[in-house]
């Protein structure tokens, strides 16, 4: 019986998944080496990342940290959760699997295309649509 409880804290640990963590509400001023810098003071970080607007380049306000084991990651969490940063309370917490985050608030582009009328809807193509 112990073994299979080895067994299972043992798979908790190797998980990728479970190691994740979220940071949100980050200050514009907060990069990689600085947020990497933050969560070291836990554990080992296997990476960490601000996530950045295509566009314009500047920070999303929020980006992920990777750490070597959920017992880090979990104090870490403890640690800094709700913590201030240039004025701007954190959140962290553990990053949720991405096929959950896929959601779209109900709108898709699906409704544009489940009619089966040609002349209604967006068209099949070109700037003026179908028919027009």
């Amino acid at each position: 019986m112990n073994g299979c409880h080895k067994l299972r804290t043992a798979h908790q640990k190797g998980s990728n998944m479970s190691t994740k963590i979220y940071v949100g509400n980050l200050p514009y001023s907060v990069d990689d080496a600085s947020l990497k810098s933050n969560f070291s003071e836990f554990g080992s970080v296997s990476s960490a990342k601000v996530m950045m607007d295509r566009e314009t380049g500047r920070s999303k306000g929020f980006g992920f940290v990777e750490m070597a084991s959920l017992e880090v990651a979990q104090a870490a969490i403890t640690g800094l959760h709700g913590m201030s940063v240039d004025g701007r309370s954190i959140v962290v917490n553990l990053a949720r699997p991405r096929e959950d985050s896929n959601k779209s608030g109900g709108y898709s582009a699906a409704g544009y295309t489940a009619t089966q009328r040609k002349d209604v809807g967006y068209g099949t193509g070109g700037y003026g649509g179908g028919r027009y």
